[in-house]
């Protein structure tokens, strides 16, 4: 690095870095820092370039890491970093504000040694180079760094909650970016005010990806860590009061989802006076440094598609979702997951509770929006999940609202899309259906929404159709596509569970939604038959041998007549309830009622069957009476009269169909694997060699 570098395969050969990493001690008074931070290079956003970086890093910590206990140029480089944001943060004047620049600069490089670090060695050994003190003089930070791995993991999450976006003085109360903020505005023309939002963009998200790294020894383990250092030192001492603040401020990152500043936005305009110190620093230090800031020089074919998201929203979700997930401490539960789990909204006055010390508010409304908008991730669906399954405030809140379509149709269109989405996030967009089918006002709800023209529907035209007509017509084809493909039994249960909570509240069911209830009956009715065709031949073609094993035949029969058992008493259900709401259903019922004859008398089936042959034999009975050659319209006013005449005291009881969800247990053997493959694959700028990986395969998640 330093101000002559502008390739990354320049990096091993470059006389700083070789400085850094070589056998001379570096005192982090030295102007040697100043030089190396004065760099200026692409940053890389393929995955070619940051595998160059990578190799070009990994040179340098080679040495580095075998050279650090004799120089301590490590502890140096973190030492001259956390002097610059301690300036940053205690100075009033700031005089110099190439600290800023400075700051970001040695975070990038520390963030690329501490993910190789990270990758090659145990934690201990981490924590071991950060005690080496550098032998060439006196140390200018101060005796009170005793724990370097401490005060820099404080120092980071310092900046990310306290620098503020775009517009400082509205995002923080700090006085010294206040104060910084009118001398900037006093001084200089509105720009100015944008450039040192786009400064604090890019430190706040080196932060973000420092933090990650920090925590990406999970990845290099195969069992889940459930005693880790860092994680200490995150849950406990300095870093805990700032628990609520960080898991605000991430929370609000991915609320705000602010673009990255484009390529040139540093630049400030030269004072009429000859200048300026801004300036000076904007043409002098590094011409070329904002290329690093900005993900991706002038003219990269990739800048165009990144300008079109926010790296920071992107980044802080995957740090939230990395801290909510670590696994509690054997002393205290995961501070972050408690918050996560506690936070109000701002319009709520209710006291805090004083068992929670990490509670806090946030805009719900804001919150909301943001959800909707953003669930084509992995990322923003695992949020909605974690957040519906334990934070209640969050859960009473989405149910309340009167726009509930704005949720649901994203989670609907992932559903739809199973082909193109991998199976975690199948699984979060179904658990989400299922835990708002907990609620009856949800299952009313919806079918008081009528959507219009739902383009992405392919089957067939939906000019006009309820949201809960439309959810029903989704998860029945979510549990065809798994009979014929995938065949999770798991799938298969949450799926019906949903349309079970949902049965006794359908209303006004769209005649394709009855007609794909029915349908999804026909098809288990000809598999349960095709299985029991099969146990059949196999059991006579074992009595002449008694060599070749049995096919279990018996399991998949009782697995299918579970399936068969479950969409009797959902079609059961809708009819005891809201009968006389469902023409349709009854409709599709009687066209259909042959299905039924070979279960009528089926031990499995035979109770649950009498509400069903009674209405198949009442709707029956008043067709005949009425003639032949009746159409679709009149069939239906038949059924509809009928509805009212039909005795309901008839009709048997059966206990309401409720179903909850409730994790599953040591639920982090999934989640956090789940979590760390999305950071792996769509973190930003960070690349991990797939060779190195531990926690999952490459195909997981």
């Amino acid at each position: 690095m330093g101000a002559n570098s502008s390739s990354i395969s320049e990096l091993p050969e470059n006389e700083y870095l070789q400085k850094l990493s070589g056998s001379e001690p570096i005192s982090e008074n030295d102007p040697f820092w100043n030089q190396l931070l004065s760099f200026s290079f692409t940053t890389p956003t393929n995955s070619a370039d940051l595998k160059l970086l990578e190799e070009a890093t990994i040179s340098v910590c080679k040495s580095l890491v075998e050279k650090n206990p004799r120089t301590g140029n490590l502890g140096s480089l973190i030492k001259v970093f956390l002097s610059r944001t301690k300036e940053l943060k205690i100075s009033a004047e700031c005089q110099n504000h190439l600290f800023i620049w400075q700051a970001h600069n040695a975070l990038f490089i520390i963030c690329c040694l501490l993910k190789v670090f990270i990758s090659r060695m145990s934690e201990e050994e981490l924590q071991l180079h950060f005690t080496y003190e550098e032998k060439a003089g006196p140390s200018s930070y101060g005796a009170e760094c005793e724990d370097l791995i401490e005060e820099l993991l404080c120092c980071l999450i310092q900046l990310i909650v306290e620098i503020p976006l775009l517009y400082p003085c509205q995002h923080t109360d700090s006085n010294w970016w206040k104060w910084l903020c009118s001398w900037y505005r006093g001084r200089y023309s509105g720009g100015v005010t944008s450039a040192l939002g786009d400064i604090t963009y890019s430190i706040s998200l080196e932060a973000v990806t420092t933090l990650i790294v920090f925590l990406s020894c999970q990845l290099f383990h195969k069992e889940i860590l459930r005693e880790s250092i860092i994680h200490r030192y995150l849950m406990h001492g300095r870093c805990l009061p700032y628990t609520s603040r960080l898991v605000k401020t991430l929370l609000y990152n991915f609320i705000r989802q602010e673009r990255s500043p484009p390529p040139g936005a540093h630049v400030f305009q030269q004072q009429t006076d000859g200048g300026g110190l801004l300036y000076g620093i904007a043409s002098g230090v590094a011409t070329g440094l904002w290329t690093v800031f900005t993900l991706g020089g002038v003219g990269s074919k990739a800048s165009a598609q990144l300008e079109q998201c926010s790296p920071l929203a992107s980044q802080s979700l995957l740090l939230l979702l990395v801290l909510a997930n670590l696994t509690d401490a054997p002393d205290t539960p995961n501070p972050y997951r408690q918050a996560i789990m506690s936070f109000k909204n701002t319009q709520d006055n209710t006291a805090f509770s004083s068992s929670n010390p990490h509670t806090f508010q946030i805009n719900f409304n804001s919150l909301y929006t943001a959800l909707c908008e953003q669930q084509k991730s992995d990322q923003a669906t695992l949020l909605l999940y974690m957040l519906l399954h334990q934070n209640s405030n969050v859960r009473t809140y989405v149910l309340a609202r009167t726009d509930i379509e704005n949720l649901v149709l994203p989670i609907l269109e992932i559903l739809y899309h199973v082909e193109e989405r991998n199976s975690h996030h199948v699984y979060m967009a179904l658990i989400i259906l299922l835990i708002l089918t907990e609620d009856d006002g949800f299952n009313r709800s919806i079918h008081e929404v009528i959507l219009k023209n739902i383009t992405w529907y392919a089957e067939r035209v939906l000019t006009e159709i309820s949201l809960g007509s439309l959810l029903i017509l989704v998860v029945i084809r979510t549990i065809q596509y798994n009979m014929t493909r995938t065949r999770d039994k798991y799938l298969h249960t949450n799926c019906l569970a949903a349309l079970a909570n949902m049965s006794a509240q359908f209303r006004s069911l769209h005649q394709y939604a009855a007609q794909r209830i029915i349908s999804l009956f026909s098809l288990l009715s000809k598999k349960h038959n095709k299985v029991l065709e099969q146990a059949t031949q196999s059991l006579r073609g074992s009595l002449g041998s008694n060599d070749s094993p049995l096919p279990d035949y018996a399991q998949d029969l009782n697995v299918i007549e579970e399936v068969i058992r479950m969409m009797l008493e959902i079609i059961n259900s809708c009819l005891t309830n809201s009968l006389h709401h469902n023409p349709n259903l009854v409709y599709a019922l009687l066209y259909k009622r042959d299905l039924f004859e070979q279960f009528r008398t089926h031990p499995s089936f035979q109770d649950i069957m009498q509400n069903i042959d009674l209405v198949i034999s009442f709707f029956s009975s008043r067709l005949e009476q009425a003639g032949a050659e009746l159409s679709v319209e009149r069939v239906l006013e038949i059924i509809k009269q009928g509805a009212v005449a039909l005795p309901k005291d008839r009709l048997r009881k059966f206990p309401e169909l409720k179903f909850k969800y409730v994790e599953e247990e040591q639920p982090e053997e999934f989640f956090i694997p789940y979590v760390w493959s999305l950071v792996y694959n769509s973190a930003v700028a960070l690349y991990w060699n797939p060779r190195d990986i531990q926690l999952f395969t490459m195909d997981s998640g």
